[in-house]
């Protein structure tokens, strides 16, 4: 576990770079903010309370012909994923976080990864980094700061509108949750195609007598130790239309889409205990076959990751070295 840190230590710590933003937000700044003024030592800055998954995918071959990757082909493959709810508290109670947000990471091969994060929201208020950090300031100035913000912000209405709709569930396993982000699906013969997907449920579970600071966290354990948790990975095909690099906009729900198979969940472990907390979904992590679009925003989101992931590790490091000098 040490070399594992060290090597954390000593990789690069990515800058934002956007296309042509309004202005530049460092990584760090936008750690800083997440972060607030008190840290949680060994833990994500944001997204802090999260448990372990473990499973596989099942893919029935129908997105093949898009990606040359070997996730799609007909088959299955294990992955490590996690749970979580936003914030940066990792003994906060569930069901005051306004997101929730589910990651998964494929292992092709030794060299070859896919690492996603995906959460509620299908979009996000703003299209570039600068903007997305004063909506964080806005919402940690209180109801009238974010008030004024999306006021003084149009391009947010797409996420309003999902906003004012959403009614959270009494589970994990019953929420649908999405990329964000589009990407490029790149096949054999090189073509190109900008999607976005989404992990829909195969349950619905009510949010009534739902109570507990680990409520989410326990129903999903208690679930999971019954049966099995079933998504459907359905991808969105964009047209002509369609501005990838945009995540404020929406696509209209009428663009073809195809399910690529189902995500199946097998068991679920305490995040301290299990492998998923010390992966760093960077979702710019992609295998063969998948590319990122320029969507500043995507980036932004890997530099983060990466700056936060850095703090932690290095906390980690520091705590193993300091029980070793107790010994």
């Amino acid at each position: 576990m040490k070399k594992q840190y060290l090597a954390l230590l000593l990789a690069p710590i990515m800058s934002v770079a956007a296309d042509d933003p309004p202005k530049k937000v460092s990584a760090q700044e936008f750690v800083n903010l997440q972060q607030g003024e008190t840290a949680h030592e060994g833990f994500r800055r944001a997204h802090a309370k999260g448990i372990c998954l473990s499973g596989e995918f099942r893919s029935n071959g129908q997105l093949a012909s898009y990606s040359k990757t070997t996730l799609f082909e007909t088959g299955s493959m294990p992955f490590i994923g996690r749970f979580s709810v936003a914030g940066n508290n990792p003994t906060a109670p569930d069901l005051k976080a306004p997101v929730r947000s589910l990651a998964l990471s494929f292992a092709m091969s030794s060299t070859e990864q896919w690492r996603i994060a995906m959460n509620t929201p299908p979009v996000m208020a703003v299209k570039d980094p600068h903007t997305f950090y004063q909506q964080i300031q806005a919402i940690q100035a209180g109801p009238k700061a974010i008030q004024a913000f999306f006021a003084e912000h149009p391009e947010s209405r797409d996420f309003l509108n999902w906003k004012a709709q959403y009614q959270p569930s009494g589970s994990f396993a019953a929420e649908t949750y999405n990329s964000i982000n589009a990407f490029y699906l790149v096949n054999s013969n090189g073509e190109k195609q900008a999607v976005r997907w989404t992990m829909q449920p195969t349950v619905s579970v009510s949010a009534d007598n739902l109570e507990g600071v680990d409520a989410l966290h326990d129903e999903i354990t208690n679930r999971v130790a019954e049966d099995n948790v079933v998504f459907d990975w359905v991808f969105t095909l964009a047209n002509g239309e369609d501005d990838e690099n945009n995540p404020a906009k929406a696509w209209p729900d009428r663009r073809e889409q195809i399910t690529a198979g189902q995500i199946v969940i097998t068991g679920v472990t305490p995040q301290l205990q299990g492998e998923c907390h010390s992966i760093n979904y960077d979702p710019l992590v992609l295998p063969t076959g998948i590319e990122a679009t320029r969507d500043p925003i995507l980036r932004a989101r890997s530099a983060a990751y990466a700056e936060s992931y850095r703090r932690r590790a290095k906390e980690a490091l520091m705590g193993e070295l300091e029980e070793q000098g107790n010994e």
